[in-house]
């Protein structure tokens, strides 16, 4: 005999919402039928809802009862309008996620507490949020998360003097599609922003996931603020794994460490 779901997962809702700025957020509503499981999934600098490994982290929720909502922040690569990356910072990806919650709010299916996860620069401003609002959350996923500003600098993804000296940084995207212009101004952003100061506010079950590999936000610097953690927690290792999770095997590993935390909160 087959066993059937516990829950249903609706049609996905996209939705457009404006930002404290007026520009033009595209939401991706991911709903269940199951009440009080709510999750909120952000992506990193330059990345958008749609990529592989925060596809993963979204279907590990959806899979488990939870309605998801991910987004595209205003200053990447993706649906939505008004902002230009060469523009991105800790603190307007912050705000987009803050904006997007408070529409959220509205909405039928929203509930308290929720669960965040975020990857590299959504990794800090998810746990931004957690230590600012610790009663909104049920648990706090960081996967490869910024931790500060000051260990940023520490790293060698960067040849930071160059990027200082020019103004600005040139890369490409992962699928190189699009060349990648980000101001200095982002690292001088970045430097206000710890995680540590106020890591006693991270009280709730905390998962934390990295590459073996990664370079801007290395393990090293992922066991610093685990260390710190003072309630339940995990770390967990991607063999062979860089900053993010672009194969296969490696989007399954996090989605299957995912479901399981999740079993756990």
């Amino acid at each position: 005999m087959v066993a059937l779901p516990l829950f249903v997962i609706l049609p996905p809702m996209k939705t457009l919402i404006k930002n404290r700025d007026g520009n033009k957020v595209v939401v991706l509503v991911e709903e269940a039928d199951t009440p009080g499981k709510l999750a909120f999934v952000m992506h990193g600098l330059g990345g958008n809802k749609t990529q592989g490994h925060i596809r993963a982290m979204a279907e590990a929720f959806l899979e488990s009862g939870y309605t998801v909502v991910s987004w595209d922040s205003v200053y990447t690569f993706g649906e939505s309008e008004g902002g230009k990356y060469e523009d991105a910072t800790i603190t307007n990806y912050y705000a987009d996620m803050e904006d997007v919650i408070a529409w959220a709010s509205s909405q039928s299916w929203y509930c308290e507490p929720f669960v965040l996860c975020g990857h590299s620069l959504g990794g800090i401003s998810v746990a931004l949020f957690a230590e600012k609002y610790p009663e909104k959350i049920k648990a706090l996923a960081p996967i490869s998360a910024v931790i500060s500003g000051k260990l940023s600098l520490q790293t060698k993804a960067d040849d930071l003097e160059a990027w200082k000296r020019d103004g600005i940084r040139v890369t490409m995207t992962h699928d190189g599609k699009n060349e990648k212009r980000l101001k200095w101004s982002h690292m001088e952003d970045r430097m206000r922003y710890n995680l540590l100061d106020n890591v006693t506010k991270l009280t709730m079950p905390v998962l934390m996931i990295v590459g073996e590999h990664d370079d801007p936000t290395p393990p090293e610097h992922q066991k610093l603020l685990f260390e710190q953690l003072p309630g339940k927690k995990e770390l967990h290792f991607i063999k062979g794994a860089l900053h993010s999770f672009y194969e296969p095997h490696e989007q399954q590993e996090v989605k299957q460490l995912v479901r399981a935390w999740l079993g756990t909160v």
